[in-house]
């Protein structure tokens, strides 16, 4: 009764995860030896046209696809689209330990901030795609969802830069993941980061 009257009232029943992401690109070799380093992937299947990449500990049977077009031009960044994927990680040390790893291999985030629900680290790919490392900063969906129904969240939906090496050093300290994961409130701020 309710899917009919769902269907009825215009509303689909909602998907219960996103499933995966693929990029196109003709910088096919690159592009696949990048995932599977910066994400930890291990190839389920591959043949020359093709990358499928799962993690290792998933219980899914992908997470990102790779499609070799090697006639594809680079995509001009002024151009509407998709500005990122995000990719979550369980805990702060184990994002923490991602940035660390990914530094040592020569791979730097542009922007760090602490969006308030999140601890977000954005990196680019060789193509160029935006991809965004994150954890959670609140233990239930809900109270990440008060915080965004709050005035703090609607003065700044943008949220607060940080460096990400600070954190690692408060870490180590002995510092709390979730005091380490409170957003520092710095005043209205719009939806440009001005």
């Amino acid at each position: 009764m309710t899917s009919h009257s769902s269907q009825v009232d215009g509303l689909v029943k909602s998907p219960s995860k996103v499933g995966h992401v693929v990029f196109k690109t003709s910088n096919f070799r690159g592009m696949v030896d990048f995932y599977i380093k910066f994400l930890g992937c291990v190839v389920a299947f591959e043949n020359e046209q093709l990358s499928i990449l799962r993690f290792d500990d998933d219980d899914d049977h992908h997470r990102v696809a790779i499609l070799y077009l090697p006639d594809l031009k680079p995509t001009d960044p002024q151009a509407v689209g998709l500005e990122h994927v995000a990719f979550s990680y369980s805990t702060l040390p184990d994002l923490l330990a991602a940035y660390q790893t990914h530094k040592s291999n020569g791979i730097s985030p542009f922007w760090c901030v602490n969006h308030g629900p999140t601890t977000s680290m954005y990196y680019k790919d060789p193509d160029g795609n935006g991809v965004e490392l994150l954890v959670d900063n609140f233990d239930t969906i809900r109270e990440a969802n008060e915080f965004m129904a709050s005035r703090l969240f609607a003065e700044n939906p943008i949220g607060t830069e940080f460096d990400p090496q600070d954190l690692v050093q408060r870490l180590e300290l002995g510092e709390s993941e979730s005091s380490l994961k409170k957003r520092v409130e710095i005043g209205p701020r719009n939806a440009l980061g001005c």
